[in-house]
């Protein structure tokens, strides 16, 4: 059983101070740095361009976890991994050949994952789970920080968890949306062995003995 690794989200960063916010996850027990990349097409949102994450890219000395909620993601998956991608994650429901996708995000040298909104189920991913480094579980819709978990997750993580054990697979599951210190054994037991928080480190009186509670 591996440790759960903790992914905290820059998008719930202090942007006029980020680089104090990415030196501060490179001194923590924190995993990776988890970013969101939002289109304003497939979410109703906008985050970080190629310009910002070359500068995160200079910073950061842990690998990025790069979640795309965009449309047609294929155009721009090279240019994700020349900004320090090394884990590339597309969404089901944005991508027409997923298949497609998937190896291109291997054919970079980065690790593939697929996301799923909250009304997806994870039966439709029975064939491609091969093909997959990764699933993102969406705990909460996607676009915004700071929503509530959604509980009904929890039986969709323990199913996924069963597919992949059952198809003796390697596959990691993440989960991304309203994970709270309050939470996040739930969802640990439930099955996720990579978990995403946003506020709850950053919004945190000691962001740093934040992730010392979710890393115990």
């Amino acid at each position: 059983m591996m440790k759960h690794l903790l992914a905290p989200s820059l998008l719930s960063a202090d942007f006029g101070h980020l680089a104090d916010d990415i030196q501060m996850i490179n001194n923590s027990r924190a995993d990776w740095f988890h970013i969101d990349i939002m289109d304003g097409n497939f979410v109703p949102n906008l985050s970080f361009g190629f310009p910002v994450l070359k500068a995160i890219q200079k910073q950061a000395t842990k690998p990025l976890d790069m979640h795309l909620m965009i449309l047609d993601p294929d155009r721009y998956i090279t240019q994700f991994r020349d900004c320090g991608a090394e884990i590339i994650t597309v969404h089901y429901e944005a991508c027409t050949h997923l298949h497609r996708s998937l190896q291109l995000i291997r054919s970079t040298g980065a690790k593939a994952g697929i996301a799923l909104n909250p009304h997806t189920p994870v039966h439709l991913l029975e064939d491609i789970l091969p093909d997959a480094d990764l699933v993102l579980i969406m705990s909460v819709n996607p676009g915004y920080g700071g929503q509530q978990f959604i509980e009904s997750s929890l039986p969709k993580i323990a199913r996924l968890s069963k597919m992949i054990q059952s198809a003796k697979l390697n596959t990691l599951i993440e989960v991304d949306g309203g994970i709270s210190l309050d939470n996040f054994r739930k969802v640990v037991d439930a099955g996720a062995q990579v978990l995403v928080a946003g506020n709850a480190v950053f919004a945190a009186p000691n962001p740093l003995s934040a992730i010392e509670m979710f890393k115990s």
